[in-house]
C-alpha cells in the first residue's frame, strides 16, 4: 500500500464522529512506537513532520521511515508537513513525496493570507497533494512557531466560508483556545466550542483540525523533575475536552509535546537507574515503547479511531 491523502480518512471521520491522530515525528523510534500502536489498535494514521523535524533528520530520511511504515503495518498513513511557512517550503515536500502539507499564512492579514494559501493549493492539487490551512492565531511555541499569548486571536467564524471557497483548501485549522507547547492554562482551562459549533454550521462537512492539543500528563511531569528535570506544572488541554471536539467537526488532532515527554521521561528514568550504561539501544528502546503507550492511550480516549484503519 503506497502513502494515502488524508482526503478519505476525513471523510469517514466527519461522519464517523471520531479524529485521526496527527503525530509529529523525529526519528526512527517516535516513527515505529507510533506504528506500533496504531497497528494494534487498527488506526489510521497522519505522520507528521515539522520544519524543525527536517533541519534535524532530513526530509528524505523520514520519508523513507515513514515508507517502511507503510510497508510494515500495511495501515493507510498520509505524510504531512506540520506549519509549512513558505510556499517553496510546501513546494518542496511535494516534490518530495509527501501526500500532504500545512502552509500556515496565519501571520499574515486575511488577503494575503488567501493568495499564499491558494497558490500552494494550486500546486500541490496538481501534483494530487491535499492542503491543510489555518485561520486565527494558536499562542505558544512549538519548533519554529512562536507567537505570544496577546498577538494570538481566535478564528472568526465569519470569514471562514469566503476563506475555503477562495483557497480551495481541503482542511482547516482553527483557533478555539488551545495552544502548542506544553505549558498552556492559567487556571481552568477553555475551549471555545462556540466558535467550533458555529464553523461547522458555515462549513458542513467540512473537516477541520486542532493544533495544539497535547494534554500534558502530570506524570510524566512529575517523573521528568524526578529524574533532574526543571518543569513547572502544567495544565494541558483535559482529554474530553479533546473528544467531544472530535465529536463534532474536528477530523485531525495534532499531538506533539506528549510523545516528546514520553521519550525524555523515559532516558532520565533509564540514566538515573544506569548512569554508566552507553548503549543507545538500550534507552531508546524503552523510549519507543514509551511512546506506543502514550499513542494506544490516544486512540483509546481522545480520537476514537481504533478499528477504523
Amino acid at each position: 500500500m503506497p502513502l494515502v491523502t488524508s482526503k478519505e480518512m476525513f471523510e469517514k471521520a466527519y461522519a464517523g464522529g471520531y479524529a485521526i491522530g496527527a503525530f509529529n515525528v523525529n526519528n526512527m523510534e517516535i516513527i515505529q512506537g507510533i506504528v506500533n500502536a496504531a497497528t494494534e489498535e487498527r488506526a489510521p494514521l497522519i505522520l507528521q513532520v515539522s520544519a524543525g523535524a527536517r533541519k534535524y533528520a532530513n526530509p528524505t530520511y523520514l520519508k523513507k521511515l515513514v515508507e517502511a511504515a507503510v510497508e510494515e503495518s500495511g495501515l493507510p498513513i498520509c505524510l504531512h508537513l506540520d506549519h509549512g511557512d513558505s510556499f517553496e517550503l510546501c513546494k518542496d515536500c511535494v516534490d518530495k513525496g509527501f501526500t500532504s502539507v500545512m502552509i500556515d499564512a496565519s501571520s499574515h492579514a486575511f488577503s494575503d493570507n488567501i493568495k499564499i494559501t491558494r497558490n500552494v493549493v494550486e500546486y500541490a492539487h496538481d501534483h494530487g497533494v491535499v492542503v491543510e490551512a489555518e485561520l486565527g492565531r494558536l499562542a505558544g511555541v512549538e519548533d519554529d512557531v512562536k507567537v505570544k499569548a496577546e498577538d494570538s486571536s481566535y478564528t472568526d467564524p465569519d470569514q471562514v466560508q469566503e476563506f475555503v471557497e477562495k483557497t480551495g483548501v481541503d482542511s482547516l485549522a482553527i483557533a478555539i483556545g488551545t495552544s502548542h507547547g506544553a505549558f498552556k492554562f492559567k487556571g481552568e482551562p477553555k475551549l471555545r466550542f462556540d466558535i467550533l459549533e458555529e464553523v461547522s454550521k458555515r462549513l458542513p462537512g467540512f473537516p477541520i483540525v486542532l493544533h495544539g492539543a497535547s494534554s500534558v500528563p502530570q506524570y510524566l511531569v512529575e517523573e521528568i523533575n524526578r529524574y533532574g528535570g526543571n518543569m513547572p506544572g502544567a495544565q494541558g488541554v483535559p482529554e474530553e475536552m479533546l473528544r467531544k471536539a472530535a465529536e463534532m467537526a474536528v477530523c485531525k488532532i495534532n499531538i506533539d509535546s506528549d510523545l516528546r515527554m514520553a521519550v525524555t521521561a523515559t532516558i532520565r528514568k533509564y540514566f538515573n537507574d544506569n548512569p554508566s550504561h552507553f548503549d543507545p539501544r538500550q534507552y531508546l528502546g524503552p523510549a519507543r515503547e514509551r511512546v506506543k503507550e502514550v499513542v494506544k492511550h490516544k486512540i483509546q480516549y481522545v480520537l476514537g479511531c481504533g478499528g477504523k484503519a
